[in-house]
């Protein structure tokens, strides 16, 4: 690799930008394409697919073989709230290899015995959310049902383009939820990429179902194809 290309490589993986590295296995010439590029390159449908489901392959392209080498962020699961559902979510999620932090300035439930290995934060969301560096490649759960924790949490969430926010409470609870954030200055097409009732429906009852049910909900949102890359 180059040093100018493995030198914008490092730029991009540090400010966690995707990126993907084309060499053709034929003669070793590479070209590196960032995902802000994906559209207007002649591989975008195939480096696409590869980038959301996270894997290196092989992929033959204009009588060429390519391997597309891989560079995505580590994701991010931010979940605000250390109740009983957090507590199964969060050893769900590392297992998957994610980065995991548990906000809730309630001490009482935010304590190390409850999360042992787990990053805790018992601050309230407008000082715990921002050193987090929230960004795309970050699932931001709500699960206090207390509008006082949620609701910023959630603000800030709609702020940083979280790829998947999900919430919990009833269809009513969410109704009730989202005139609260309208008021706060919530568009509507922020309060439509709320998943709430959060989880896949599978019938969820214990607090370690419904955490399986929200890691399977999360794990659809980020590797299947979405509806115009399904149709292309």
């Amino acid at each position: 690799m180059k040093l100018q290309t493995l030198a914008v490589l490092n730029a991009e993986r540090a400010a966690r930008r995707p990126v993907i590295v084309v060499t053709d296995t034929a003669n070793g010439e590479q070209r590196l394409v960032k995902a802000k590029d994906f559209a207007a390159d002649p591989l975008r449908t195939e480096l696409t697919k590869q980038l959301r489901m996270g894997k290196s392959g092989t992929i033959e392209a204009g009588g060429k073989k390519l391997f597309l080498n891989v560079y995505a962020p580590t994701a991010k699961l931010v979940i605000v709230g250390a109740v009983h559902i957090s507590q199964a979510l969060a050893p769900l999620a590392r297992s998957l290899d994610y980065d995991v932090t548990v906000v809730d300035p309630r001490t009482a439930f935010a304590s190390p015995e409850r999360f042992p290995d787990v990053p805790l934060i018992a601050e309230w969301p407008d000082v715990a959310l921002p050193p987090l560096n929230i960004d795309h490649y970050t699932a931001f759960v709500a699960l206090t049902h207390d509008p006082k924790i949620d609701d910023p949490a959630l603000l800030h969430a709609f702020e940083r383009d979280c790829f998947y926010i999900g919430a919990l409470g009833s269809r009513k609870t969410h109704a009730k939820r989202a005139e609260r954030l309208k008021a706060q200055g919530a568009k509507d097409s922020d309060i439509a990429r709320i998943h709430a009732p959060i989880g896949l429906s599978i019938g969820a009852v214990s607090p370690s179902e419904i955490a399986v049910s929200i890691m399977a909900e999360i794990t659809a949102q980020l590797r299947l194809p979405k509806e115009k890359e399904a149709a292309a």
